[in-house]
């Protein structure tokens, strides 16, 4: 899927269907709803998405193509070196959100979830994608799995605000996942071991 222009019309719709679900929950978005959001009108809307379903499938496609390029920019900026790529999924994962510390994006997988659970197969599989380059990444696979169901954690505690932490909190939690991302590796964790 083509990633949309961040000023076009097809993002702003997408941006106000993420946020109002955020917002006011999946069952009051309405087509009315989210045109009334982007500042368009319900045909201008409808050019970009003819329903529903497709407006929610754009959701879903925006969250999984857009975190796929933070992640492989993330990555790239490591070269080669053994655990870039759950270094580079704490970044992306904590650099995709907005001022209240969640990405609006999030939206798209209760979205996705309440219309039409199938949606979910295309997150299903770029999961996948990522998690065998994390296992795969010169580390030990367990502890990088770990690490991407810990940030996995976060996301979703703040997705269904299940007692997210504070922001202080959340920032001090990224920066340690950081950390530890340094010692994921066997030869690192040897050195540890003997100080």
């Amino acid at each position: 899927m083509k990633k949309p222009n961040k000023n076009s019309k097809k993002e702003l719709i997408l941006e106000a269907a993420a946020a109002l679900i955020n917002e006011e929950g999946v069952e009051k978005m309405t087509l009315e709803a989210v045109a009334k959001k982007a500042g368009v009108s319900k045909g201008g809307l409808l050019y970009h998405f003819p329903g529903k379903q497709e407006l929610i499938e754009g959701l879903v496609g925006s969250l999984t193509t857009g975190f796929t390029e933070k992640l492989n920019e993330q990555a790239e900026e490591e070269g080669d070196q053994a655990g870039k790529w759950g270094r580079a999924y704490v970044r992306a994962t904590f650099g995709a959100e907005d001022e209240n510390g969640l990405s609006p994006m999030l939206a798209a997988l209760p979205a996705a979830m309440f219309t039409d659970p199938h949606l979910l197969d295309q997150v299903r599989e770029q999961y996948e994608e990522w998690q065998k380059l994390i296992e795969n990444d010169g580390v030990d696979p367990v502890k990088a799995t770990i690490l991407r169901l810990a940030v996995d954690g976060l996301w979703y505690a703040e997705l269904f605000r299940l007692a997210p932490p504070d922001p202080e909190l959340r920032r001090k939690v990224r920066d340690e996942l950081m950390n530890w991302t340094q010692g994921v590796g066997g030869e690192q964790e040897e050195v540890m071991k003997q100080k």
